[in-house]
């Protein structure tokens, strides 16, 4: 199965870990949603985070989702600045955020379920971040 922009669309659950080098590790729970905004899909997310030692606090995030060539999806930060490429042939990109490096890889492998793996690295942060996503069950999520 080849994964298109199209297949994101709709409602979904994530559960994300982060496991620091040298931070208490964090958890987060919530729902996700694509939807059409004109020119792709517009990310919405929210949820709760939860970090070792510390109260749990509200957490969420926009993105946009474009297509791009030869059915590359083009992840663009809220304001359209880039920030990464996902290319069903090869699901693995890196971001440069100055000074640290961003590089993700994306399994499709259990479609509908899927997992974005984010290894960051540089001298300001240090850790690896795991979302698994998955269409909500009625009556249970």
């Amino acid at each position: 199965m080849t994964i298109t922009l199209e297949d994101f669309e709709g409602a979904w659950v994530v559960e994300r870990r982060i496991v620091h080098e040298d931070q208490p590790d964090a958890q987060f729970r919530g729902s996700a949603r694509f939807l059409p905004d004109g020119d792709g899909l517009l990310y919405e997310e929210k949820g709760l985070m939860k970090i070792e030692g510390l109260r749990p606090v509200s957490a969420q995030r926009s993105y946009l989702w474009r297509e791009g060539e030869d059915g590359v999806i083009e992840v663009l930060f809220e304001d359209g600045r880039a920030f990464h490429r996902i290319d069903p042939e090869n699901p693995e990109d890196t971001h440069w955020c100055d000074p640290d490096t961003y590089e993700v890889r994306y399994r499709f492998g259990q479609w509908p379920d899927w997992i974005a793996t984010w290894t960051v690295s540089g001298p300001r942060k240090a850790y690896k971040m795991v979302s698994t996503y998955r269409r909500p069950v009625p009556g249970i999520d």
